[in-house]
């Protein structure tokens, strides 16, 4: 008897998986991502860099997908024994072009390009600090764009674990115009 429920189980398990559609026109999804900025920095001695975001994916017939969203960009930078952080403020319209994908439709792999605008904050807009120093950088409002290579893994098929690279570009910032991240995230299709 054992033996029949352990050959019924087993020939259930090689039959293969239902999945549902994925990537079809009109469907959308919600996705929050988390990540480390400029290199793994994420401890306040380190000069701490992270990003935290969430966007709305729309696919579309061919088979893409266009990205709306916003980020928050924080990096501490040191000055003597205390810390300076310089916050960005992002909203990004992107469209991210799917490029490979296996037989199975489980993985994809994404190109994206983005405008992104937005507001820079230094030091939440105090000039003076403690010791008596100006800081020379303004706080301004931001426009540039990214590049991004993300891969969408489908841990169910309403569940999506991203994982990207992207690079930042914003002329306009007062204090680098380029932030390397690496982002980490999950997304619900919503229909």
């Amino acid at each position: 008897m054992k033996i029949r429920i352990l050959i019924t189980v087993l020939c259930l398990a090689f039959l293969g998986q239902a999945h549902a559609q994925r990537y079809l026109p009109g469907m959308k999804g919600i996705q929050v991502t988390a990540g480390a900025v400029d290199g793994f920095k994420l401890s306040k001695q380190d000069g701490q860099a992270f990003s935290l975001g969430a966007a709305l994916a729309t696919y579309t017939r061919s088979g893409n997908r266009w990205v709306f969203g916003g980020e928050y960009l924080q990096k501490n930078h040191r000055y003597g024994d205390m810390y300076i952080p310089v916050s960005q403020f992002t909203g990004e319209a992107g469209h991210y072009f799917k490029f490979l994908s296996d037989n199975s439709k489980t993985v994809y792999l994404s190109l994206g390009i983005s405008l992104l605008g937005g507001y820079e904050t230094v030091n939440w807009g105090k000039e003076v600090l403690k010791d008596g120093t100006t800081i020379q950088n303004e706080d301004n409002f931001l426009y540039g764009g990214a590049i991004t290579l993300e891969s969408e893994t489908y841990l169910a098929d309403r569940l999506v674990l991203l994982v990207g690279a992207r690079e930042r570009f914003l002329p306009s910032s007062s204090v680098a115009d380029f932030h390397f991240q690496l982002n980490v995230g999950v997304k619900f299709i919503i229909n």
